[in-house]
């Protein structure tokens, strides 16, 4: 039988409907399970961090550990309303938070584009609040840029993805390009879930579509 779906998965809260939230942060496992280095501040002065949705976070992760130069990575919730959010608030709509990866990574082995491309390419960014079977604000798709630089760089590669769909007749790219706000750490079970369950649920796919700018 066909699971409805409660339209306010797919409408961001208000500062009126959001969820108070609290002033604790979660507390997680400083070291990340599979690079064994820190997963929170400070990291590594020649380090630059940037911060990535793109559907379950999970899958995610997975993508940005994997690249020589990155190092470090931590999942957790980021572009809402309610400060310091569980997994169970957020995915219930009334945050506004996305899923988000946060990655630390040396600019003189990987670039922020060589980022970027990594980022069109692992996810579908066409479907707005969702990712495959993932439904839910939680799921879309956003570039969080943390200066005016990586914004510009977001954009033009936003322009150059969205030349590389419309060739294949695929449809309008619905990522959100805003600046990074608070980005709030997942519970300790989500960091590097799929090293820790390497049978684990994964739903992220791209279109098949390569970034070419």
């Amino acid at each position: 039988m066909f699971k409805q779906i409660s339209p306010q998965k797919f409408q961001l809260p208000t500062i009126e409907t959001a969820l108070p939230g609290r002033a604790k942060e979660m507390v997680v496992d400083p070291v990340h399970f599979v690079t064994g280095n820190t997963v929170k501040a400070p990291f590594p002065q020649h380090c630059e961090r940037a911060m990535f949705g793109m559907g379950c976070f999970w899958g995610a992760e997975k993508k940005f550990w994997s690249i020589e130069g990155v190092y470090s990575t931590a999942v957790g919730y980021s572009g809402g309303l309610t400060p310091n959010p569980t997994y169970e608030e957020t995915c219930s709509g009334l945050t506004g938070h996305n899923e988000v990866v946060l990655v630390v990574y040396d600019p003189r082995i990987v670039s922020y584009h060589d980022l970027l491309k990594v980022f069109w390419e692992s996810h579908d960014p066409t479907q707005g609040m969702r990712q495959g079977n993932d439904m839910g604000t939680q799921y879309r798709s956003g570039i969080y840029t943390m200066n005016e630089e990586q914004e510009s760089l977001a954009k033009k590669s936003a322009q150059a993805y969205q030349h590389n769909l419309n060739g294949a007749g695929k449809g309008e790219i619905t990522t959100e390009i805003v600046p990074a706000s608070d980005f709030y750490y997942a519970e300790t079970y989500h960091q590097q879930y799929l090293a820790k369950n390497p049978q684990g649920y994964c739903g992220l796919g791209g279109t098949g579509i390569c970034y070419a700018d």
